[in-house]
């Protein structure tokens, strides 16, 4: 396992290792993996040059906070429903719901432009918001965890009085926070790191999100390699952040989420 990890985090130090690096040492071999002079330039040009990421990081960060928050609230809703309601065809409905899963998400490419520009928001951020608040995974994986909450908590709940919305937010929801943090993590990682959504219902530049601000460094005749990787270090960021804030309910919410399937 160390091994493994390893080699993942080797492509990582290189990202951060050329962004300090003069374009004529990128791809010297032997790798020089310690620039023998540390040049900062193409870190102050991600954020001061003619295509500041400054807009670009402000619309990913507010498409994947909106989405992300949205996308848990809306997951955990529907996964009560579909764990703790009985209502006939409950489980079929379910496993029609989760089929969609094997759905390309490149097939409704075209349905989605239609209809977003039939509905005017095509070339707006709303376009990548609202296919953003759902999503099946999170409903899968919130359902699982809802099933492994003991049943007599919503009893002893019923015969109290209360309805399944005083259930849902006083009693089932404070217990599924390493669930809802999983989740959360595992969206925003999705929503900032997506190009192809972006990529095909965004045209004006005011509206990129990184993914596609990382664009302006390839040029007409090359690729500013260091400019690149310096804006994708800094793309990480968001990611880290997130990461160390919702890391201790990871291993958590995915062992209470597969108690049951």
């Amino acid at each position: 396992m160390l091994f493994f990890g390893i080699l993942m985090v080797v492509p990582f130090i290189w990202m951060i290792s050329t962004s300090f690096k003069t374009p004529s040492e990128v791809f010297q071999y032997p790798i020089k993996w310690i620039p023998a002079d540390f040049k900062w330039d193409h870190h102050v040009k991600v954020w001061t040059g003619e295509n500041s990421f400054v807009h670009y990081y402000l619309n990913s960060l507010k498409v994947s906070i909106i989405s992300t928050a949205g996308a848990t609230f809306l997951s955990a809703f529907a996964a009560y429903g579909f764990a703790r309601i009985y209502f006939k065809g409950r489980n079929a409905l379910f496993m029609i719901y989760l089929s969609m899963m094997m759905v390309p998400p490149q097939v409704l490419f075209v349905p989605k432009f239609l209809m977003f520009d039939w509905a005017g928001i095509y070339n707006t951020h709303l376009a990548l918001i609202l296919p953003g608040l759902f999503t099946i995974f999170g409903v899968f994986m919130m359902r699982q965890f809802f099933l492994s909450v003991p049943y007599e908590i919503s009893e002893s709940a019923f015969i109290d009085g209360a309805g399944h919305f005083r259930i849902f937010f006083q009693l089932v929801l404070p217990l599924a926070k390493p669930a809802l943090a999983t989740l959360a993590i595992i969206d925003f990682s999705w929503h900032w790191n997506d190009y192809e959504n972006a990529l095909v219902f965004l045209i004006d530049d005011s509206l990129y999100t990184v993914p596609l601000g990382l664009q302006n460094f390839i040029l007409e005749n090359t690729v500013d390699y260091n400019g690149m990787m310096a804006a994708a270090t800094a793309g990480i960021i968001p990611m880290i952040i997130v990461f160390l804030l919702g890391q201790r309910f990871i291993v958590q919410g995915i062992s209470n989420t597969a108690v049951k399937g």
